[in-house]
């Protein structure tokens, strides 16, 4: 689903009432775990965390005037959706996310390269997701990310 906000705050309240409050919790453990230096916004008609072009002026390869994308969230038709750029580039800390998931959650992780899903809200967990948010310092993603882009 497709929401058309202008901020986070917007977003959320444009989310399924059911859906609101996961969400609130959601945002405030990622603000309160994200290394210092990235930036909250919408990003992709989503809720997005980024490298701010004061930190990093290249911005993104695919369009420079977008600042570099780091994580973000979704409410989706079927799922609460939480993409995260380290799962896919760094393979330590998606193998780290795998192992650790089934200590926070009793179901099936739902997981693409680098997103996922939850189906019900009541699974999310917090306390891993802030975990999560800890990986990676701005600079460091930014080392990754330029890595990467050397290699193509």
């Amino acid at each position: 689903m497709q929401y058309q906000a202008t901020s986070p705050e917007d977003y959320i309240k444009q989310v399924p009432e059911e859906r609101q409050n996961a969400l609130k919790k959601l945002r405030k453990v990622i603000n309160d775990s994200l290394p210092k230096g990235f930036e909250e916004g919408i990003q992709y008609g989503m809720i997005g965390y980024y490298v701010p072009h004061s930190l990093y002026p290249d911005g993104y390869h695919c369009d420079p005037k977008t600042p570099l994308p780091f994580m973000s969230f979704a409410s989706q038709k079927n799922s609460v959706n939480l993409y995260h750029s380290g799962i896919y580039a760094i393979p330590e800390i998606h193998d780290w996310f795998v192992k650790e998931y089934p200590k926070h959650n009793s179901r099936k992780l739902d997981m693409g390269k680098s997103c996922i899903r939850f189906k019900k809200v009541d699974d999310i967990p917090f306390e891993l997701i802030a975990e999560l948010c800890k990986k990676l310092t701005p600079e460091e993603w930014i080392e990754v990310y330029e890595r990467a882009l050397k290699k193509t």
